[in-house]
């Protein structure tokens, strides 16, 4: 009886999944929105509607707008939803911000700033709580992206948090990475640090109506050349630093937008190709990783479920009062895990 029960709940789930999927493909703005408050909360119904929408994701170009606080992230990104709306392209937005470390909840100030487009058909603004996830991301955000390439946006923005240079989690979520930077802010130092402007494709420097702003791009393109030499062919097997356009524009009143949306263009034909196939593999096994982490800390963690381990408190214990390592401990719970015992 209980089988039966649990089987008809599971194919209730499937049913609705299926036609919540099939209404956001087919630019049912409503639908669109549930789905992905499923995603964000990692729902059951979220994973069997994303099985059916992953086939028709790819086609999407999807952005990363990252920088430091201030650089002018989120006006820049409304500034290119207008240069790429005058072009009649669909244009979806991932937003994400900081969110409390007690509440969990978030500002989501990045949607008020762009409510001009707020009523227009094919643009989609989602703002996503970081729910403390590192990196500048929520942890959802690639299935976020996925969902909106698979309805049919030609350009998905994802606006990170904009923390500072620890934020590189964003280009392996991206075709195209966008480093923002303001005038005199001093970063461009850090183009020769293994950090943020490592893994830009394209360097902005916003605000250039600002006194420095051009100084501040040569500064930029003298080091960015400079940590990226001409590969002579000496360093077999080893990637290649990039060596990213730098652009000013001043997102404020439009200057350079259409400049930079150019750019982006370009930068996708060129990734369409052979050169973006190392790129596409290392998002792909980042997001087989983090569904393979879910599984293993829904696994350890959740008892009652078919195959669970449930994590031993015995051995939290041990590491705690340092009897025990945490190497051990994570290698007593994979152990059991694998064999299906309690730790």
């Amino acid at each position: 009886m209980g089988e039966n029960v649990e089987g008809g709940a599971r194919a209730d789930v499937e049913a609705r999944a299926v036609a919540l999927a099939t209404a956001a493909a087919t630019g049912d703005r409503r639908a669109l929105a549930r789905l992905l408050t499923a995603v964000e909360n990692r729902t059951r119904l979220a994973e069997v509607a994303l099985r059916r929408l992953y086939a028709a994701a790819g086609r999407a170009h999807l952005v990363g707008i990252t920088g430091p606080p201030g650089a002018g992230k989120s006006t820049l990104v409304a500034a290119l939803i207008a240069e790429a709306r005058r072009a009649g392209r669909p244009v979806a937005v991932i937003a994400v911000d900081p969110s409390s470390p007690i509440t969990g909840g978030a500002l989501l100030g990045d949607r008020v700033r762009m409510q001009a487009y707020a009523g227009d058909p094919d643009v989609f603004i989602r703002s996503m709580a970081s729910r403390g996830h590192a990196g500048g991301l929520a942890s959802t955000t690639s299935a976020a992206a996925a969902v909106l390439d698979a309805a049919g946006f030609d350009l998905v923005f994802i606006e990170t948090v904009g923390t500072g240079q620890s934020e590189v989690e964003v280009a392996a979520a991206a075709d195209t990475t966008v480093v923002l930077e303001a005038p005199e802010m001093g970063d461009e130092i850090q183009a020769i640090k293994a950090g943020l402007l490592e893994v830009a494709d394209l360097v902005v420097v916003n605000k250039g109506d600002r006194p420095g702003a051009q100084r501040t791009a040569s500064q930029l393109r003298a080091m960015l050349s400079a940590a990226a030499p001409p590969d002579d062919g000496t360093r077999p097997g080893r990637p290649h630093p990039k060596r990213p356009d730098v652009l000013v524009t001043t997102a404020s009143t439009g200057e350079g937008v259409v400049e930079l949306l150019a750019a982006l263009d370009r930068h996708r034909d060129r990734t369409r190709g052979g050169d973006g196939e190392a790129a596409r593999l290392a998002r792909a096994e980042a997001q087989v990783w983090a569904v393979l982490a879910d599984r293993l800390r829904e696994r350890l963690r959740a008892p009652g479920t078919a195959g669970a381990v449930p994590l031993g408190e015995a051995t939290l214990r041990a590491v705690a009062a340092h009897a025990l390592d945490p190497y051990a401990a994570a290698d007593r719970l994979l152990d059991a895990l694998l064999a299906g015992e309690r730790p």
